[in-house]
């Protein structure tokens, strides 16, 4: 409201900044994330049980060393894939399905704000689960080394990659489906990404299909830096940013939002 020169007031009607509007989305995304049940089972219950089981017993040969030196990586992977990918897909999908982002699509907020906004809610959501690991991995004994950078640009391009592949997901496929092919894609990533199985164990040939995911990519990666003090990994790197441009693509050009 402005004011007038006789003491009255007007209304000023007009979206807020966009920069305020980003803001207040990525804030609500967060929170809706953050209490919803399954998703916390999905980006934080998970990935911890498996931390701390898989470094303290012995179910799987992780080669010489401590087990939490392999392990701590490979969950890092995928908590980043729980939470650009499956969670994603899901809560969008569900979105979808309900007619929210249609009406979200008509508000003052543009539509590429509305996923910058969902892309903020991610990264705030990863930070949180980092810090999380990272203090349990370290209870465990875990001694990573290596280069900070090169682990910040592996998570923000695995990001990247699996956030194109969730939403593209969530834009194209019904909500049951979605919900289904993410849950299926993230247990059989699990088992044969390298997450908490080294890709030594598989046979040669998938070897070097398994190399080719995005969730091998990131821990081996990962694990290139944190366990082995590899400087930057470009090879995991390239793999990374071709998924990264090709599933934002496809997600820009064929998400549906109705």
């Amino acid at each position: 409201m402005t004011a007038t020169g006789t003491g009255m007031y007007t209304p000023k009607p007009g979206a807020a900044p966009l920069r305020r509007m980003i803001a207040a989305q990525a804030l609500l995304e967060t929170k809706m994330l953050l209490r919803n049940g399954e998703q916390l089972l999905l980006t934080v219950v998970i990935p911890t049980l498996l931390l701390v089981l898989f470094s303290t017993v012995d179910i799987v040969d992780t080669g010489s060393g401590e087990a939490v030196d392999f392990l701590a990586p490979g969950i890092l992977a995928l908590a980043v894939m729980s939470t650009a990918f499956t969670g994603q897909a899901i809560a969008t999908g569900f979105e979808r399905r309900y007619g929210v982002l249609k009406r979200l699509a008509s508000s003052p907020l543009p539509r590429w704000g509305l996923m910058t906004a969902k892309t903020l809610s991610v990264l705030v959501t990863e930070v949180l689960q980092v810090v999380l690991l990272t203090v349990i991995a370290f209870a465990l004994g875990w001694s990573p080394q290596g280069n900070p950078f090169a682990v910040l640009l592996l998570l923000v391009l695995g990001t990247a990659a699996f956030s194109g592949l969730g939403l593209l997901m969530a834009g194209t496929l019904k909500a049951e489906a979605t919900l289904a092919a993410a849950n299926l894609v993230f247990l059989l990533l699990l088992v044969g990404g390298g997450v908490v199985v080294p890709l030594d164990k598989f046979p040669s040939g998938a070897q070097d299909v398994l190399g080719l995911l995005p969730i091998s990519a990131l821990s081996d990666g990962l694990r290139d830096v944190l366990q082995h003090g590899a400087g930057m990994p470009w090879g995991d790197l390239g793999i990374l940013a071709v998924w990264a441009v090709v599933g934002l693509a496809a997600a820009g050009r064929f998400f549906r939002w109705e």
